[in-house]
């Protein structure tokens, strides 16, 4: 029985959509999505709030991510070495992709980009099995300035990297895309908002 398998025994069969996909887009409206005010990372003010650690940090979340973000790659024809991003919402991203490539035959090696270079030691921000030449995908949980993803690429190419694209978790859809796109990188994401935003409208009785 593979990764996808198990997955989609523990799902509801009952619904007829519950692909891999499908069962993601529910367990990021379960679980990570909330409605109020808030106050998001980049500054903005938002009535929809995504907390994709509370679904990249749990162990169906880990596989499904994990499965998905092999298949998106494969897709995009990066043929990327590595993949990471900014800690600290990447690096679970990172490790459930790197896993389930070697599941799939392809593995990819993960790393994490530090905020600050560490004051000991190597003193690099680029962490991990990560090698000068390599070409990468970076990691978000959630695009939404575009911001992060920027960050994790500069560190990337100081360190002797090539960024082939952004691989995202979630599109918030507020212009992060245009964004990255603007500064040559080719961006795709698992999962648009709009998609978990219909989900949550599907559970209100």
């Amino acid at each position: 029985m593979d990764v996808r398998d198990l997955t989609l025994r523990r799902a509801n069969h009952s619904l007829p959509d519950m692909t891999p996909h499908n069962r993601l887009i529910e367990l990021l409206a379960q679980r990570s999505a909330r409605r109020g005010e808030f106050v998001l990372a980049s500054g903005r003010t938002s009535t929809l709030y995504i907390d994709a650690r509370l679904t990249t940090m749990s162990p169906e979340g880990l596989v499904l991510i994990g499965t998905l973000g092999v298949e998106v790659l494969g897709e995009t024809g990066w043929l990327v070495d590595a993949v990471g991003g900014l800690t600290l919402g990447a690096d679970p991203i990172a490790y459930a992709i790197s896993y389930a490539s070697m599941l799939a035959g392809s593995p990819l090696r993960a790393f994490t980009v530090r905020k600050e270079a560490k004051m000991h030691g190597t003193g690099r921000l680029v962490e991990g099995p990560f090698r000068e030449g390599d070409r990468v995908a970076i990691v978000e949980d959630v695009i939404t300035t575009g911001g992060s993803a920027l960050r994790a690429a500069t560190a990337v190419r100081a360190a002797g990297g090539q960024v082939a694209g952004v691989l995202a978790l979630v599109d918030r859809e507020e212009g992060g895309r245009a964004t990255l796109e603007a500064e040559g990188l080719q961006v795709r994401s698992i999962v648009r908002a709009d998609e978990i935003v219909a989900r949550m409208t599907k559970a209100i009785p």
